[in-house]
């Protein structure tokens, strides 16, 4: 995977303000461990203990930036470090080299860390999931979800960029999705879809959840871009997705089917079926561990 994801993020984005909140939030007033070591020139190895797909550098080296250190990274993002090679370095391995003021690498350690530490988990477990899709033979889309954490929704968006999956939406504005409480509030799947397209115009797609394959054919028919199969059982969704298909083809209805709901690595080969061109979930960063990682001063 290229660093070249990095360019995504601007140069004076808002991202890099939520980096200064975080280190404000993480000393708010005395940095007593700062008083302990001084300013004393020091070189820190930065260590990945655990195998994983190395993500989120680009928020990482500007903790390290604002606090005015230098950070040569050894490993690039993207790369998918194995147990194999954790093993054979007695447990970890040197991904980045950070050199500065002892307080100011203490300052940015535990930011830094978590920030990359949770990036690479996200980009590990949507790489497994984008790798299983791949192996069963799947040809569609495998993608996330808009269950993102506030105040890190660009981070773990941007990690599954890394991990080779897709975003699904940004933010309510990305796309519509009309979900069962907007269908009921409404009134009708109809009038729903029309009130969207009124105010989101042509340049914003319109999805829609559905439990139903008649609530489906009545989105379709709508209008509707974006067809979301909400928790149907397997074999329930591959046979409503190829009658879908079926009575549509040589129609002029264009449109994609998206699947959602309860999808995790142990059942996902279960619901696969090229009808489908979206799998959408929330468990390659919702339900996501972490990738180890430490920062270490080195000794004389």
């Amino acid at each position: 995977m290229s660093s070249s994801y990095a360019n995504l993020l601007p140069a004076n984005g808002k991202w890099k303000q939520l980096i200064t909140d975080y280190l404000q939030e993480d000393v708010p007033s005395f940095d007593f461990g700062a008083f302990v070591v001084g300013n004393k020139q020091e070189t820190a190895s930065l260590y990945m203990k655990q195998a994983g797909l190395i993500s989120g550098v680009p928020f990482t080296a500007e903790v390290f930036k604002q606090c005015e250190l230098e950070v040569e990274w050894l490993h690039k993002e993207g790369e998918f470090i194995t147990e194999e090679v954790i093993q054979k370095n007695k447990g970890k391995i040197v991904v980045a080299v950070v050199k500065g003021p002892a307080n100011k690498i203490l300052l940015a350690e535990r930011t830094a860390l978590n920030l990359l530490a949770r990036s690479s988990g996200i980009a590990t477990q949507s790489r497994l999931t984008k790798n299983l899709a791949d192996e069963s033979g799947y040809t569609g889309l495998i993608a996330g979800t808009r269950k993102t954490t506030p105040g890190l929704r660009q981070l773990e968006k941007y990690s599954m960029l890394i991990g080779g999956v897709d975003t699904h939406r940004y933010d309510l504005s990305s796309m519509v999705m009309l979900k069962d409480n907007h269908i009921t509030s409404t009134g009708s799947i109809t009038k729903a879809v029309k009130s969207a397209r009124s105010v989101c115009g042509f340049a914003v797609k319109v999805e829609v959840e559905v439990s139903t394959e008649e609530d489906a054919r009545e989105a379709i028919d709508a209008g509707a871009d974006v067809i979301m199969l909400d928790n149907f059982e397997g074999p329930e969704l591959q046979k409503a997705a190829q009658s879908l298909k079926k009575f549509y083809e040589g129609k002029s209805k264009s449109f994609l089917l998206e699947c959602s709901g309860g999808l995790t690595l142990s059942n996902l080969s279960s619901y696969l079926c090229n009808d489908i061109d979206i799998y959408s979930t929330s468990s390659i960063h919702q339900g996501c561990g972490i990738v180890d990682f430490s920062l270490k001063i080195n000794s004389d």
